[in-house]
Formats: C-alpha cells, structure tokens, sequence
C-alpha cells in the first residue's frame, strides 16, 4: 500500500499529512510557522513537521512514494522555494521546500504548488462534481483562485497562476491594496481589507451605525454579526457582494468553469452573506454559461489534501492518474 505526504505552508500555520492510497489521512502534525529570521527556519520547521506526521503513521520519510506542497507565494518553482512571501517578516527572503523535502524523502517526487492551484487539485480529487473545467476560489485574508482548464491544472510558468485578487475592479482606485497597487479586489474583500473598507463607506455615505468602525480591532467578523441589524453592515455586505460578483464574473467569462468551489475563512463562516448574493447576480453579469457557485465541502482542510492530492495523482487531482 502506497504512502504519501501533503504540506500545507501558510503565513500563520502549517501542516503535515501522510495519506493512504484513498486520500484518506492518516496522521498529521501542525504547528505555527516561524516568522523568521530566515527562510531556512521555515524550512526546518516544514521537515519537522512532515517527520512528526511520519512518526505518527509509523513510516519512514523515506518511505513515501511522494509529497504534495500547497504553499504562500510569491513561488519560485525552479527553485523549487517560496520566493520573499509577502505573508512573512522581510527577513525571510527566499524558503527552499522541493530540495530539502526531496532529500528528506529519499528522492521521492515532490510537486509544489501555490495554495489556491493545492485547492483546486483537492476539489479535483475530493469533491463529488469535478468537470475538467473547474475554479477554486478562496476569499480569506487574502483572495486567490486555483483554475482547472479541459482537464488541466494551471499553475503558471513561475507557479504563480491565479493571482486573482490582484484583478483591478475599481479603476478608481478608492483602495490600495497591500501589494501597493490600487482598486483590487483584494482591497475590498479580502478578510483583511473589510475593516478597511468599511471605515471608507461609512465616510462616504450616511448612515447610522453602532458599529465601532473606528477602532483598531474592528474586524470583518465584527462586521458579518451585525448584518441585519445595522444599516451600515447592511450596505457594506451589499457593496462586498458587488465587488464580489465583478470578481467572479472575470473568473466566468476567462476559464469557463462549469463549477466555482469557494472556500477561505471569510466564505466559510459567512455562506449566506458572501455566496448567496453572488448567485442571484451572476444572472445578469455573465454573457456565457454561469456555473454552479458551491462551498467547499473539505472546509480549511482544502490545502493540505490538495497537497496530499498532488502527491498521489503526479500533481493533477486526476483520479485516472492513481498507480494501479
């Protein structure tokens, strides 16, 4: 029986799995990702990790017949490294992750990828409904999509496809975003950019509010509770739906995807409030096919099984590429 490994490498934690020939998980370990002072800490801590989820399931490392990497970016795929992340201190200016793992693993393969394109791979693989042309959007602190395209997974020369969030939906450019550039997507509903965003709306229009828009721990959790109650929260959940919707709409009339799965933590707590206004616009935004707009139903666990995905399936997510 076949053993593999799948690593999710986030900006605040990450996470090692070792699976069975099923993709079923079998161990894993987690822990906060160092923060520095260089990339080769966060290294180590990826290879401890992925050791402590081989102890757990009473292998080897170098037993694996391959591990699969869902990463932050920027990606460097020739180097097999994450390439100055935008999510770590500046001091971690470049993490090597294919070399060291392969060492580690005995020479086994080692696919690495960007953490959406690990998404749509784990949708690919997992989920009940996966056409060849299919996205997996997540909206989290940041935003990003993963994209499947006739039955291929596109990850970009450099490993930096679906970069979505970066899209300029606001020529006006009332926001910066925090790549520096201004009126993306991201600027307006990434998780870390509706505090924000609110605070520019509630300076825009008038409307009453309790809301403590404000104050610095004003959060977009904070926001999403008082929908419903405070005309405020309303307008901007109704904004963040229009960006949204422009957002998607690209994502439909570029790829084609008969399906949309969504994930990230602002999609996951908040369903009703972020995907349920996107489909009752998409109607009359699209000039094509309008796909199904479904949840993800492998919840913050996407990344790690895309990974695990990847490293059983030669980093496809395609079932028909399983060893016989």
């Amino acid at each position: 029986m076949g053993r593999y490994g799948g690593i999710d490498v986030g900006g605040t934690n990450t996470r090692a799995v070792v699976g069975d020939d099923d993709g079923e998980i079998l161990a894993t370990a987690r822990a906060p990702t160092p923060q520095g002072p260089t990339g080769i800490d966060v290294t180590e801590a990826v290879l401890d990790l992925l050791r402590e989820a081989c102890a757990s399931a009473w292998i080897d490392p170098e037993r694996l017949d391959a591990v699969g990497v869902g990463s932050i970016g920027p990606l460097d795929l020739a180097a097999g490294a994450i390439d100055s992340p935008a999510n770590l201190p500046a001091s971690v200016e470049c993490v090597p992750l294919t070399g060291p793992i392969r060492e580690l693993v005995g020479g086994s393969d080692v696919y690495l990828h960007n953490d959406t394109v690990a998404g749509v791979i784990g949708e690919r693989f997992y989920a009940d409904h996966t056409p060849d042309d299919m996205v997996y959007l997540t909206i989290s602190t940041g935003i990003g999509a993963g994209v499947c395209v006739d039955g291929r997974v596109l990850s970009g020369w450099d490993g930096n496809a679906g970069e979505i969030g970066h899209l300029t939906l606001d020529p006006a450019g009332a926001l910066t975003c925090g790549c520096g550039r201004d009126g993306h997507w991201e600027a307006y509903c990434a998780g870390s950019s509706i505090p924000q965003y609110a605070r520019h709306v509630h300076e825009t229009i008038d409307v009453e509010t309790a809301l403590s828009v404000t104050d610095a721990s004003f959060s977009a959790a904070d926001l999403f509770a008082a929908a419903g109650e405070d005309p405020l929260a309303d307008a901007v959940v109704d904004r963040l739906a229009d960006w949204n919707t422009r957002g998607v709409v690209n994502l439909v009339h570029a790829y084609a995807p008969l399906v949309i799965y969504v994930g990230g933590a602002v999609a996951l707590n908040n369903p009703d409030l972020i995907l349920d206004p996107v489909r009752d616009r998409l109607d009359d935004e699209v000039m094509s096919n309008i796909p199904e707009i479904r949840l993800t139903t492998l919840g913050d666990d996407v990344v790690v099984r895309g990974a695990l995905a990847s490293a059983m399936t030669a980093g496809t997510g395609d079932r028909s590429r399983l060893a016989d």
